[in-house]
């Protein structure tokens, strides 16, 4: 009797440990998806416009984007353009377990290259709300800053202990910073998984700055995080009930995340592409 149940819990919790796994898995898979389809358009439309000189259509579908004689804001808004595909394209680099296991110099380098970029993209962009306006609300303006805060403070913590060779808190701060540094790329969709469920731009506001913007400037960082905190707590020292009911949560959380990839990807990045 006693080794039955220790065989249907040793089942139990190796099935929670793949379930949990598993979840993992299908939520790289749609990230990685996503962050294709968003450098992909990055790349054509603003890569596309900037060859060929068109500076009407990167002003008509940015915020503050190509301001005609703001040579030093026009400066940034590339810059900032440019180091958005590279350091999207980067992370999903480093998400691939293939390449940290079977390229592990590129693995390196192009992390030191993701986090110079990190906190430049992060000053940058600092610039780009508080001298040049470009955004729609005072908090706005306060949730892009502390993303832009805290993924600095991540990048450096990634960087030290990796030069302390303590790679387990390396892979963890360097998730941190992941996700932080696409806030933009949450805040897409999840403004488009949001408009689907609810069939129209509820709390949007006409000037883009209703309620549901401005949670959503927070949520699109704070959210990731606190999932990301939940999953490897569980995955230290959860039981198999608590992996199971992650794994679950994950699997529905990864399916709003498809949900608003493919309404970022119909309705705004694929109609300029």
């Amino acid at each position: 009797m006693t080794e039955a149940i220790i065989t249907r819990q040793a089942n139990w919790t190796s099935a929670a440990n793949k379930a949990l796994k598993l979840s993992t898995s299908f939520w790289l898979i749609i990230a990685i998806i996503g962050q294709l389809a968003f450098v992909y358009y990055i790349a054509v439309h603003y890569g596309g416009a900037a060859i060929s000189g068109d500076k009407e259509t990167v002003a008509a579908t940015t915020l503050k984007g190509h301001v005609s004689g703001d040579i030093a804001g026009n400066f940034f808004f590339i810059s900032h353009i440019l180091m958005a595909a590279t350091i999207t394209l980067g992370g999903t680099l480093q998400l691939i377990p293939q390449i940290r296991k079977r390229a592990i110099g590129l693995h390196r380098w192009n992390g030191r290259v993701f986090l110079v970029t990190a906190l430049a993209i992060s000053l940058g962009g600092f610039y780009l709300v508080w001298v040049r306006g470009a955004t729609t609300s005072f908090l706005g303006s306060i949730s892009v800053s502390l993303n832009g805060v805290l993924i600095m403070l991540c990048a450096v913590l990634t960087w030290h202990f990796v030069r302390r060779r303590d790679i387990a808190r390396h892979r963890r701060w360097a998730l941190r910073t992941f996700l932080l540094v696409n806030g933009v790329w949450f805040f897409r969709i999840g403004l488009f998984a949001w408009i689907i469920l609810n069939q129209g731009p509820v709390g949007v506001g006409e000037n883009f700055d209703g309620p549901f913007v401005i949670t959503l400037g927070f949520a699109q960082f704070v959210i990731p995080l606190a999932v990301l905190e939940l999953y490897l707590r569980v995955q230290d020292h959860g039981g198999a009930g608590a992996k199971f009911t992650m794994a679950a949560g994950l699997f529905a959380l990864t399916a709003l995340m498809a949900l608003g990839i493919f309404g970022a990807f119909m309705f705004m990045w694929l109609p300029f592409l």
